[in-house]
């Protein structure tokens, strides 16, 4: 498969709202392959397809226990509030502290088309709704407080 360049914090379309998946097929299957070659070879646990320059509403996630696709991913249900630090591929050196809920609940549609969803907690909750900020272009550094350099 291939590996992007990550798109940074600069770049208009990581401030813009991701178009609507509507059509399922082999150019689907291939940007997500891409995205998880993308993700693992710049050693993140999740990607966007914005910050691969791609608007469209696609994620990948992998907090260590195996790849989480979604296509037009929504966030249905949250609950309970955590604080921990986060960075992003698209905001290199950078650190901040950003509250997030502690559990969600995703649906959304897999690689074919199907509904499909997750309930998550901790890092994977937090891994997910990271990712979902940005198809709206929403960055951690928007919602960080104590911003540091590392």
């Amino acid at each position: 498969m291939a590996v992007y360049k990550i798109v940074e914090a600069e770049d208009d379309i990581l401030r813009d709202k991701a178009r609507l998946v509507t059509k399922f097929g082999k150019n689907t299957e291939r940007l997500l392959d891409n995205m998880k070659d993308t993700m693992y070879a710049n050693k993140g646990v999740g990607l966007a397809a914005p910050q691969i320059g791609v608007s469209k509403r696609v994620i990948v996630v992998d907090v260590g226990e195996g790849p989480i696709e979604f296509i037009n991913p929504e966030i249905i249900d949250v609950d309970g509030t955590q604080t921990d630090s986060e960075g992003c591929l698209s905001v290199p050196g950078v650190l901040g502290d950003v509250t997030r809920a502690l559990r969600v609940e995703v649906k959304g549609l897999d690689r074919s088309g199907n509904e499909t969803g997750v309930r998550a907690e901790g890092f994977l909750a937090r891994a997910l709704q990271h990712e979902i900020d940005h198809l709206d272009g929403i960055l951690f550094i928007d919602k960080a407080k104590n911003l540091r350099k590392i």
